[in-house]
């Protein structure tokens, strides 16, 4: 397969910064570009977003619970349960506390 060259001409700072997060993903720049080029005529357009986080996600970690509840949920039958039954059930679950205490 024949290749090409393609030259490009950004400000230092942009370059290294850009290969940094390039380098954090596991890729080099090329591979970037070979990515990008090859989306963007899969989608035919502008193709994605491969990003890091500039900063950590805190809400990352109820997300996660958030998601761990739901696969549970899903696993007991749960998971089409109404607002109104769930507050039976928890209310159901406090009267049994109460009553067996």
């Amino acid at each position: 397969m024949a290749t090409s060259l393609i030259q490009v001409r950004v400000e230092d700072s942009l370059k290294d910064e850009a290969a940094q997060v390039f380098e954090k993903l596991g890729i080099d720049t090329s591979t970037a570009v070979r990515m990008f080029l090859k989306r963007s005529i899969m989608e035919n357009g502008i193709p994605f977003r491969m990003t890091l986080p500039k900063e950590p996600y805190r809400a990352e970690k109820g997300y996660r619970a958030m998601v761990e509840l739901n696969e549970e949920s899903e696993k007991k039958g749960l998971s089409d349960m109404s607002l109104e039954e769930i507050n039976a059930e928890i209310e159901s679950s406090r009267l049994e506390r109460k009553t067996s205490s």
